[in-house]
């Protein structure tokens, strides 16, 4: 079902499709990718793959492909509505460029809706923007979360902390998806 009368998710508020970012990078987590990007356009936001370098074809963990739209260096925070990061092992490239990190800092200062699931709270943790914070995740990396400042939560399949929204595996993504457009249709 479309979020608004229009099927623009935003359009009703913000007189515009929402703008969201998915992060793309190789050996990223097949499903996190590829359900949020599918979802979200359904509900008709304009959402788009950001990699290192646009137009590269990243390979997920299960062999899956994406084209990435744009690249890191032409994307800024004050022109998203939101950022998802998908998990694999991609947060751990990302998580060692200031590029991606300065996306999430500037996302997160700006209160804009940044949500991960898996081991994207990697890049998070790198950004530091997790110390005091509440926070889901994959169980192998719930030391990092913690390690970093946050409260893990273990038993929750979404967390929500203000704008920040955080999951754990593949099977979390029907509500990981819920949370992301309640959060993106109270954008006022």
């Amino acid at each position: 079902m479309a979020s608004s009368d229009s099927g623009r998710l935003c359009a009703a508020v913000l007189g515009r499709p929402c703008n969201v970012a998915i992060l793309a990078e190789y050996n990223y987590e097949d499903l996190e990718l590829q359900y949020p990007l599918l979802r979200l356009k359904e509900e008709g936001a304009n959402v788009f793959t950001v990699g290192p370098k646009a137009g590269v074809k990243y390979t997920g963990k299960h062999g899956y492909p994406c084209v990435s739209d744009k690249s890191i260096d032409d994307v800024l925070a004050e022109n998203l509505d939101g950022l998802i990061i998908p998990g694999g092992f991609a947060p751990d490239y990302w998580r060692r460029d200031e590029r991606f990190k300065k996306l999430c800092r500037d996302m997160d200062e700006g209160g804009k809706l940044v949500a991960t699931i898996c081991h994207g709270p990697w890049l998070l943790i790198s950004a530091k923007i997790l110390r005091g914070r509440t926070a889901t995740c994959f169980s192998a990396i719930c030391d990092d979360v913690e390690n970093a400042g946050a409260t893990y939560v273990q038993d929750e399949p979404v967390v929500v902390d203000r704008n920040l929204i955080t999951s754990r595996t593949p099977s979390d993504l029907p509500m990981f998806l819920k949370a992301i457009i309640a959060k993106l249709e109270a954008i006022a």
